[in-house]
């Protein structure tokens, strides 16, 4: 009996196993990047992801010589690429010079929902 209360301390402060959330690796355009027209947008993630639950949404947000009171969307699908870490977003025709915002849900196969969004420019 004398061990059960070290026992216990040992247990609460014994690593367990920490799951993280899918982080956002890399980018195609990159946040903040001037890019050339693309008919695609890659999301690269640090986990596999759950494609019925994850996607993403892209709007312009600004066109040059003209006023652009509301972002519009963009019409455009998202798929999980080959490896399962990969959010493919495809429009259906390569992008006009002008500002967009991209924003993006994932669901990892932990089950771990992260949202975020950036902005770029295409030239």
């Amino acid at each position: 009996m004398r061990f059960a209360p070290i026992v216990a301390a040992a247990l609460l402060v014994a690593p367990v196993a920490a799951y993280a959330h899918p982080k956002l690796v890399s980018a195609t355009p990159a946040p903040g990047s001037v890019a050339a027209p693309t008919a695609t947008v890659q999301l690269v993630f640090s986990e596999s992801l759950v494609a019925q639950f994850s996607g993403a949404d892209l709007v312009m947000t600004d066109m040059p010589g003209m006023k652009m009171n509301t972002p519009m969307k963009m019409p455009a699908s998202a798929a999980l690429g080959a490896d399962g870490k990969t959010l493919i977003v495809t429009l259906p025709r390569a992008l006009t010079a002008g500002g967009y915002k991209l924003s993006y849900h994932v669901v990892s196969t932990d089950t771990h929902r992260v949202e975020g969004n950036y902005s770029f420019r295409v030239r």
